[in-house]
């Protein structure tokens, strides 16, 4: 009888092990804030009115680029936020920390491409939009520009995450300097 009573118990056991799942693990394209002194800042000359992504990267998961036209979604690899508010965060971390402009300004930024392509690169393909005023006030400035930023990459996830914060620290450089600038030209 003690036999009967192992077996299925034992089958039990088996069956909760297979299902077991790996632990999720959580990215933010918000790197750790440097410490440094902070100068009077974009926030108070930039607000971010909108940051669209591509519909087939935004999701939960991290997806990645394989081969020239898979896209593979990592089941236990996911973003802390919706990578709208991933890439948001990050800009306006980024923002923060970098030198204001003369006058209001509201930022808008489509994603065309986030590339994750493990042991190559990450890259972001955005299209921004900076004009003078809020969303209700008379447009008297606008600069539409495209930028592409490509970084090297490993082919951890966290490779990937961190080259993709450097493409963002980046366009957050070249989105301030063209606010300082008066939001003149494109850089």
């Amino acid at each position: 009888m003690r036999a009967t009573f192992n077996a299925p118990l034992l089958m039990i056991v088996l069956l909760l092990a297979a299902c077991r799942s790996d632990p999720v693990h959580y990215h933010t394209l918000t790197p750790l804030h440097s410490g440094a002194p902070r100068s009077a800042q974009v926030g108070e000359s930039l607000r971010i009115e909108r940051v669209m992504v591509p519909p087939q990267v935004d999701r939960s998961q991290i997806v990645i680029r394989q081969g020239s036209n898979e896209l593979v979604l990592l089941e236990t690899e996911w973003w802390g936020a919706s990578l709208a508010d991933e890439v948001q965060s990050a800009l306006i971390n980024e923002l923060n920390s970098r030198p204001g402009g003369r006058e209001r300004m509201t930022l808008r930024v489509e994603v065309q491409r986030f590339d994750l392509v493990p042991g190559q690169y990450a890259l972001i393909d955005a299209r921004w939009r900076m004009r003078a005023g809020q969303s209700g006030d008379q447009i008297s400035n606008e600069l539409i520009c495209q930028t592409v930023l490509q970084q090297p990459s490993g082919a951890a996830v966290q490779d990937l995450v961190m080259a993709q914060q450097a493409n963002l620290r980046k366009l957050a450089i070249i989105v301030s300097d063209a606010n300082r600038a008066g939001a003149q030209r494109c850089p």
